[in-house]
This record gives C-alpha cells, structure tokens and sequence, in this order.
C-alpha cells in the first residue's frame, strides 16, 4: 500500500513498540519475533501514535533535532513500516 502523507498512521494491533532493557534499545514485538530499531527509526515510528501524518511527525522531529530535511528519510522508514505491517494508517476524520 503506498504511503498517503494525508494519512495518520498508528501502529498495527498486531505489533508493539516497546523499550528493551537487554538489548538497551527500543523494538517492535509481534508474535513471531521481534525487530530491533536504531534510534531514528525508534524516533520516527515512537510518533505512530494515531494522531499525526506525515507533516506533523516531520515537524516534530526536526524541531526536536533542530535540522531540516527529514522528510525523505520519514516517509522511507514510514513505508517500510506499511509494507512490513508493522504501522497502518487511517484518513484523517
């Protein structure tokens, strides 16, 4: 499904975020395993939380990196997310 930066994207019930202490970094759980995240891949998908498109996450993260140009590399790691079934996401009400 490709990636509609209208859309809010929230993860799948299928799928869980979480910290891990062992590994001293954040995954996603499901129930054939678990997929270990970098940093900005955890900061990136910590912001599918339902509320947010495209636009918004962008702008969050680069005022919280104070950087510009984030918006390729989001909407690539947002589509790998889709197309792996981790993330879903829903039209804006």
């Amino acid at each position: 499904m490709p990636l509609d930066p209208k859309n809010r994207f929230t993860f799948s019930p299928l799928h869980r975020l979480q910290w891990e202490e062992a590994q001293q970094r954040y995954v996603i759980l499901y129930p054939e395993g678990l997929v270990e995240l970098n940093t900005p891949a955890a900061e990136i998908l910590k912001l599918c939380d339902g509320t947010r498109d495209l636009d918004e996450i962008v702008s969050e993260l680069e005022i919280k990196f104070e950087t510009t140009g984030l918006r390729d590399d989001i909407s690539e790691l947002l589509q790998s997310a889709l197309d792996n079934g981790w993330i879903r996401q829903t039209p804006r009400q």
